[in-house]
């Protein structure tokens, strides 16, 4: 068992939480990792990037001047795309990156990426908290509470919008709900602070 100091938002150790082995200390997959990550990057593009072939642009298909007698090369009509204002050889289309990542290799990156965190010392936990109204001031007190200057996530273990409205306004400083967690925010961020709540679900589901 691996043993992590839960803290309070006003930086003070409350008291220390057992996490399992087989959560904290798995084995890294960095190759499931690096499928995850990568799939994940090319589902964000859009895939709109579109040019227009020679079929496609404006003008004459008219050939622009006789093939012989001119002592020039020898020229088709000026949509070539060898020509200014031509179409585009081979250019992009809109088209689909989307990749495919089967729901256990998700499973396993996501597992791999987190145990990678605990054992860096990447993670924090918190105790479960709320705020009453959305303020961004009570979230830069809370980061100075823990000594967090750098990337910072806060897994939750419930939606909680005040949280979120409050975090987004903070430069590298981000919040989601445990289950919508993946990879690349993991690894991108340098901190994770995980509350009780999010803690015991995660754990719950990987052991």
């Amino acid at each position: 068992m691996a043993a992590l100091d839960v803290y309070h938002r006003s930086g003070d150790t409350l008291r220390q939480r057992e996490l399992s082995d087989a959560f904290v200390n798995a084995a890294i997959n960095e190759a499931v990792i690096h499928q995850c990550v990568v799939a994940h990057l090319a589902n964000q593009r859009q895939g709109t990037a579109s040019t227009k072939t020679r079929s496609e642009v404006r003008g004459s298909g008219k050939k622009l001047y006789r093939q012989k007698g001119t002592g020039r090369a020898r020229a088709g009509d000026g949509r070539s795309p060898i020509r200014v204002h031509g179409g585009v050889a081979f250019g992009p289309k809109p088209r689909s990156y989307r990749q495919r990542t089967p729901k256990k290799v998700r499973h396993l990156g996501l597992h791999s990426a987190l145990a990678g965190k605990f054992q860096s010392d990447g993670c924090i936990l918190i105790e479960d908290f709320t705020l009453d109204s959305p303020k961004t001031k009570d979230m830069v007190q809370v980061l100075e509470n823990l000594g967090l200057a750098d990337k910072v996530l806060f897994v939750l273990g419930q939606p909680e919008s005040n949280i979120h409205l409050s975090v987004r306004n903070i430069p590298n400083v981000n919040s989601c709900v445990w289950n919508t967690l993946n990879v690349y925010d993991v690894l991108w961020h340098d901190k994770i602070v995980f509350t009780e709540s999010a803690a015991e679900k995660l754990e719950a589901k990987f052991v």
